[in-house]
């Protein structure tokens, strides 16, 4: 009882500065419940930053991982983004720097090359276009007269979309550490306890769990499955903070975690108390260098494009 009075009153300080500010509050799927439940707009991150860039608000307080405030930086450059835990970061968009990024280029002149989203900003400079989990294969598509495809940084989201595509592309060897953990056992466990349950997975999981898989989806793409099956149980193969939401926008279904070690640390980084806090100090700002922005931005545009 304690507890809650106490996040009731920190929600209602949050509230107030959040006025005071002229802040939105920009929440991933993957935050802990109660930074969901205090969420104006809660989604992707490409999703949350499209909708940073056609708010009102002067302020973005971004909870989520350092990759996606940089995006609403991107798109919102005259915005003020913060971030509550500057030390939210992603293991995969780490896994490849702009660097290694132009030898990749250097090796494959001819290439076109495509990022996911979860990469840094200045990795999105050095593209020609960005993809979501999504949209990924619609992008790839848009590229048919390309002599060669170079994706980064996910080899598993990358070899998804191959076969989709029915093409080869060139994939770094990057992943999510948080799917990696998600295994074929795991499905054929929670199938035996819960046989009557369709399973979904993220594309970001590995093939051979992909294949065992009822669907591979977005998580915008669960929140639709979730709402427009007609499926009573679901096994939920993505991060825990996911669950959150599609039981609060399912009320009448039944979810299930399709592996407990699936847990991003850097997603729970984020508190009550930090959100409060930064508003309260108004910091920690992300912002993209101009000469960043301008290229990076460009590879987020033309993916719009495509959507």
């Amino acid at each position: 009882m304690q507890k809650l009075k106490i996040n009731k009153n920190l929600v209602e300080k949050i509230l107030e500065l959040k006025r005071k500010r002229n802040a939105v509050i920009l929440v991933h799927n993957y935050q802990i419940d109660e930074v969901q439940d205090i969420a104006d707009y809660i989604g992707d991150s490409l999703e949350l930053s499209r909708t940073a860039s056609k708010t009102n608000a002067d302020v973005i307080v971004f909870c989520g991982v350092r990759f996606m405030a940089e995006t609403a930086s991107i798109l919102c450059p005259d915005k003020l983004v913060l971030m509550p835990d500057i030390n939210a970061g992603c293991p995969m968009a780490d896994m490849i720097t702009r660097n290694e990024l132009k030898v990749l280029k250097k090796e494959h002149p001819r290439a076109t090359v495509v990022a996911y989203v979860n990469t840094s900003a200045e990795v999105k400079a050095e593209i020609d276009i960005c993809c979501t989990s999504g949209n990924a294969v619609k992008v790839i598509k848009s590229l048919k007269d390309a002599a060669e495809i170079i994706f980064v940084p996910d080899k598993y989201l990358g070899h998804y979309v191959s076969t989709k595509v029915n093409r080869s592309l060139i994939l770094w060897d990057g992943y999510c550490p948080v799917h990696a953990k998600i295994l074929s056992e795991h499905i054929t466990r929670q199938r035996k306890a819960h046989p009557e349950a369709k399973v979904i997975v993220h594309p970001e999981c590995a093939p051979q769990v992909i294949k065992l898989a009822d669907e591979a989806l977005s998580t915008s793409g669960m929140c639709k499955y979730a709402k427009l099956s007609g499926a009573s149980e679901i096994i939920v193969g993505t991060e825990h903070g996911m669950l959150h939401r599609l039981r609060k926008e399912n009320p009448e279904k039944r979810f299930y975690p399709l592996s407990e070690q699936a847990v991003c640390n850097d997603m729970k980084l984020t508190t009550l108390e930090k959100v409060l806090w930064c508003l309260e100090d108004m910091k920690y700002e992300v912002k993209v260098p101009e000469d960043i922005q301008i290229k990076a931005k460009r590879a987020v545009d033309r993916m719009l494009e495509v959507l």
